[in-house]
């Protein structure tokens, strides 16, 4: 094995003629033993399995997983009417527990209500309030997407 940089790894790793006693330098007319001078890697031989030894590899048996069904739009739709139900249901509680009447001045207008009407109108504007600026930012936002 050679390497482009050189150094150790161009070397043999087993011995050389010069390194085995009674080499031929020692002793003229001796031979080296075949093989003698081969790395030890090669000395070795192959010591990876033939293709009689190998047993295919079998696949791990799929364990059964459970998979979580994804939520559909029907699905979210009911969280959302049972979730309405629940509000609505607190709502009518809190209106039922507050039926005393209030006065109301509005823009120079004035009327008696109960309070939680009156809270619960004033509820509702507040959300109209921000649901238009919402929808507002959201078509600027858009606009602006269409340009790029």
């Amino acid at each position: 094995m050679t390497h482009a940089r050189g150094g150790a790894a161009d070397r043999p790793t087993g011995p050389t003629s010069h390194d085995l006693p009674g080499s031929s330098h020692d002793v003229p007319g001796a031979e080296v033993p075949e093989g003698a001078l081969e790395p030890a890697e090669l000395r070795a031989g192959d010591v990876r399995p033939g293709a009689e030894e190998v047993a295919p590899v079998q696949p791990a048996p799929a364990r059964p997983t459970a998979k979580k069904p994804r939520p559909t739009r029907i699905s979210g739709t009911w969280v959302a009417v049972i979730a309405g139900l629940v509000v609505l249901v607190v709502l009518l509680v809190f209106i039922l527990q507050n039926l005393d009447p209030a006065t109301v001045h509005f823009f120079g207008a004035e009327g008696s209500l109960p309070l939680a009407i009156a809270m619960l109108f004033s509820a509702i504007g507040g959300a109209v309030l921000v649901a238009l600026i919402g929808g507002a930012r959201i078509l600027q936002l858009r606009k602006q997407a269409r340009r790029r």
